[in-house]
């Protein structure tokens, strides 16, 4: 990766309660020493939901002491990279974050709305997990020293995988 500084990755959703929730987290354990991760909603829920919290516990990934949070808290905080994970949130007006970071729409479906039994709805969480932690590598592994434009592309492109 290059550059010295570690970038300030925001994860927004809706509820802010279950997939940003676990990008954040797989932000720090996969690439905390390069990465700030944070997450966020536009209408938080007030509270972490379970499924995050047993797909994180199996993947053994550390949720820490995560909070659902809105999106105004991160308003006044420097950026490098937005990344909407719900078609609701990508679809709503964001704040207009300073420095004008550059963003991303990675769409996944809700594992909190999945029905079935719980080992169902937790096997569908994993499989949205999954997914995240694939697209989550894949922009690890970047080089952040390119050009702003072909960055910008290959983000953009991650959603798609």
């Amino acid at each position: 990766m290059g550059g010295d500084t570690k970038k300030r990755v925001l994860f927004l959703c809706t509820g802010n309660s279950c997939r940003s929730q676990m990008a954040e987290a797989m932000l720090r354990h996969m690439g905390g020493e390069h990465f700030d991760a944070f997450s966020a909603g536009s209408h938080p829920a007030g509270f972490v939901h379970q499924i995050a919290i047993d797909t994180l516990k199996r993947l053994n990934i550390p949720l820490g002491d995560a909070t659902s949070k809105s999106w105004e808290e991160f308003a006044e905080s420097e950026l490098d990279l937005v990344i909407t994970v719900c078609d609701a949130a990508a679809g709503e007006t964001c704040p207009v974050w300073p420095g004008s970071p550059m963003k991303a729409h990675w769409s996944l479906p809700d594992p909190v709305y999945h029905t079935g039994s719980d080992e169902d709805r937790l096997a569908f969480a994993l499989a949205v997990a999954e997914r995240l932690r694939t697209k989550i590598k894949a922009m690890i592994e970047l080089d952040w020293s390119m050009d702003h434009d072909e960055l910008q592309r290959r983000l953009a492109f991650l959603g798609d995988i």
